[in-house]
């Protein structure tokens, strides 16, 4: 396991190029966003998706929330209506994850077999610079073993993840993140949307963007 120390000033091309080829050979990263820390693998490889789920010990009937670029990619591999293309216009990128219908590219392992997809962009430039020079959307869930503390801070990250059989290849370290909570989830797999979690954003400020 690398681990790799980011600093202020950092020339991010060698490193997001190093992040890449990682992710590439089917690898998993540990990265930041704009809540914890997360695993981050090629969401459409079902064989670095199986390894997130051995590095997390995670049962395979809980799904995993991936990141997105942008809403065009979010529509290339989920069915989003025109009004969910309204609501997900005001929410990203941001700190809410929304569940749609996915599309067969993604697959079952995700999903833990089920019709939607939670999916997220985050409001991060590393993210994004990542997913621009990779080209595919990575998992997303916090980068700790199931039922330890999911953290902003990498020393707690690190010390969970070292009792883990399988470890991650690659670590992005940026230190203490913002306080924060986590994203908070919406379902918009039927006409009604519900709210899942409320995390980082309140009840009220949720249903006002659902008010499209």
């Amino acid at each position: 396991m690398k681990i790799i120390t980011l600093y202020p000033d950092m020339d991010l091309g060698p490193l997001v190029r190093e992040v890449v080829e990682v992710l590439l050979a089917g690898g998993v990263i540990v990265y930041p966003t704009d809540t914890l820390y997360s695993l981050g693998a090629n969401a459409l490889d079902v064989a670095a998706v199986e390894r997130v789920f051995k590095i997390k010990q995670r049962d395979r009937s809980k799904p995993l929330p991936i990141v997105v670029r942008n809403l065009p990619w979010a529509k290339s591999i989920a069915y989003i209506s025109k009004q969910q293309e309204k609501v997900l216009s005001k929410i990203w990128p941001g700190k809410i994850t929304a569940i749609v219908p996915k599309k067969p590219v993604v697959p079952d392992i995700v999903t833990a077999a089920n019709s939607g997809v939670g999916m997220r962009i985050p409001d991060y430039p590393l993210v994004d610079k990542i997913l621009a020079k990779f080209g595919y959307p990575l998992t997303s869930p916090s980068a700790n073993i199931t039922g330890e503390e999911a953290s902003r801070d990498i020393q707690i990250v690190l010390r969970s993840l070292a009792t883990s059989e399988v470890l991650p290849d690659l670590v992005l370290d940026v230190g203490l993140l913002p306080p924060t909570e986590p994203s908070a989830v919406l379902d918009l797999t039927s006409d009604k949307p519900k709210i899942v979690r409320v995390g980082a954003t309140s009840p009220a400020q949720l249903l006002e963007l659902l008010e499209v």
